[in-house]
């Protein structure tokens, strides 16, 4: 059997054996008119008045938006925002913040297109730096000891707005919003508590959990304050495609729970036993840009994986690594995956990108992991996995190993569907 897997923007067709499991997003179809139904939530918010009530002359706005590495539709939701705000708000006082967390600025041609060219240049628009101390503000301590600072630009806004998209987190539960303020425009120190090893290692830390997540727990607390908190959010559901499906917008909370709850029909699958080979991806370009973002395909698998079984991941990895940040650093700072984690586990918040190397290290922990990518073999093997040439090659490999009853689970877009065994 032909399966087509999302890597890169070009895809990657393999041949599976016809009794394997393939998981997918169900199909939902794209909405016939994304503007008109954008423009209907922004009109018609839960809990808030509408967006241009919210509004008034002078006042400076603040939009938080995803960076390169999510498939956010910034173009059509700015578009329709800017549309609510004309007349009312002037272009000079909207400033567009995009939420990079941790990861490197995007450039100037990456922000044209991801914005459009004519929002890109009426507004203005501004890389997040976690690393700027001067462009932060201190807001003391929030929550379970987290020492909180969001960008200048976001606290001193007299109306600020955060834009996402939702589907299931591999720790955070659900992306979107109050992420888009926290770890999205948050100080570096900021982020290494949120995404320390005990937030990480927590039980609750997982996919498509909301209450009981510590990590969220902090991360609404935050979200809370008077100074951080949104005015008005909207978040969006997508499809396979990256096509908008669902607009939810108004009260961050609320309208966040709304879109939780939608995208945990469409995008969790339960299964009925673990699997002994599991293929994934993470979801292709520009998700799988790189290693450090294709863990998340890799924990997508690891819920479904057998102990002792083999995990097959293709992410093209254009980004390498990637070079900037520590997570290349970290990699080769350790002997194994348990050597990794043990140094994190005793040092809990003094190594950074430590959250994601964290994760790999427990996936490495119950199965082995191959890497199918654009990086070189040194590379993968650096970063303690097994370098992949060809993927079915290495399919019927990993299960004649088992033997003639081995199962396979393929998740062609990684991340997009959750599997998870039915107990």
């Amino acid at each position: 059997m032909r399966v087509e897997l999302a890597y890169g923007t070009d895809g990657l067709a393999i041949e599976v054996p016809d009794s394997a499991r393939i998981v997918s997003p169900q199909h939902s179809p794209a909405l016939p008119d994304a503007m008109a139904a954008l423009t209907h939530a922004l009109r018609h918010p839960v809990a808030s008045p509408p967006l241009r009530q919210l509004a008034s002359p002078g006042k400076r706005v603040a939009i938080s938006v995803c960076d390169i590495t999510r498939a956010q539709p910034r173009e059509p939701v700015l578009t329709a925002i800017l549309a609510e705000l004309d007349g009312v708000v002037a272009p000079e006082d909207v400033a567009i913040l995009v939420a990079t967390g941790t990861h490197r600025s995007n450039t100037p041609e990456e922000l044209r297109a991801m914005l459009g060219d004519e929002i890109a240049r009426t507004c203005r628009v501004l890389n997040h730096d976690s690393r700027d101390d001067a462009s932060l503000t201190d807001l003391g301590t929030l929550g379970e000891g987290v020492p909180v600072r969001l960008a200048n630009e976001w606290v001193e806004a007299d109306l600020r707005l955060t834009t996402g998209f939702v589907e299931p987190h591999f720790f955070a539960g659900f992306s979107g919003g109050p992420k888009m303020i926290a770890p999205g425009l948050a100080g570096l120190d900021t982020v290494l508590v949120l995404h320390d090893a005990l937030r990480i290692g927590d039980a609750r830390s997982t996919w498509g959990v909301i209450e009981g997540n510590p990590i969220q727990r902090d991360i609404r607390e935050i979200a809370r304050h008077p100074l951080a908190r949104a005015h008005f959010s909207l978040d969006v559901l997508l499809n396979r495609d990256q096509r908008i499906t669902r607009v939810f917008a108004g009260e961050l909370f609320a309208m966040h729970a709304a879109a939780c709850a939608a995208a945990k029909v469409a995008a969790m699958s339960p299964l009925d036993h673990p699997y002994d080979v599991v293929v994934t991806t993470n979801s292709g370009y520009p998700l799988d840009q790189n290693l450090y973002q294709a863990v998340k395909g890799m924990s997508a698998a690891a819920q479904v994986v057998s102990d002792g079984g083999t995990i097959l991941c293709a992410a093209e990895c254009r980004d390498g690594l990637p070079a900037h940040g520590r997570y290349a650093d970290t990699l080769r700072g350790g002997a194994s995956p348990e050597a990794l984690l043990a140094e994190i586990t005793e040092r809990p918040v003094a190594i950074p990108d430590q959250w994601q190397v964290q994760v790999q290290a427990l996936i490495q922990r119950r199965a082995r992991v191959g890497v199918k990518s654009l990086l070189s073999e040194a590379e993968v093997r650096a970063a303690h996995f097994d370098p992949v040439d060809g993927l079915s090659a290495a399919i019927a490999s990993a299960m004649s190993s088992v033997g003639a009853d081995a199962t396979l689970c393929v998740l062609p877009e990684g991340p997009q569907t959750i599997p998870y065994v039915a107990r």
